[in-house]
C-alpha cells in the first residue's frame, strides 16, 4: 500500500490504544480483536492523533531516532497499511 505524507491516520471507531496494567505493555483493542504491537509499533502509535499525517510522524521520529526520513516513512506505511488491512486504523 503506498500512502502519501499527507495521509492522516486514525484509530478506528471502538478501536483503543492504551496501556495495558494487567499485561504490562501497550495493546490496541478493537471489536472481538486484541494487537499487541512491538516497541516501534508503540512509538508510531503514540503519534496518531487523526490531525498528524504520515510526514509530520515519519519526521518526528526520524528526529528522535537519528534514522533516515525515507527508512521511517516506508517502514510507517507498511505497518499502517497492515492495521488498515486489520481494521484498527483508517488511512
Amino acid at each position: 500500500m503506498t500512502l502519501a505524507d499527507d495521509t492522516v491516520p486514525r484509530f478506528r471507531p471502538g478501536v483503543k490504544f492504551r496501556f495495558d496494567p494487567v499485561r504490562e505493555t501497550w495493546v490496541v483493542l478493537a471489536p472481538e480483536r486484541l494487537f499487541l504491537p512491538d516497541e516501534q509499533a508503540v512509538e508510531i502509535l503514540k503519534l496518531i492523533d487523526g490531525t498528524r499525517n504520515l510526514g509530520a510522524i515519519a519526521d518526528d521520529l526520524a528526529a528522535r531516532f537519528s534514522a533516515p526520513r525515507d527508512v521511517i516513512i516506508a517502514d510507517v506505511a507498511v505497518m499502517l497499511g497492515d492495521l488498515a488491512e486489520k481494521g484498527a486504523i483508517a488511512l
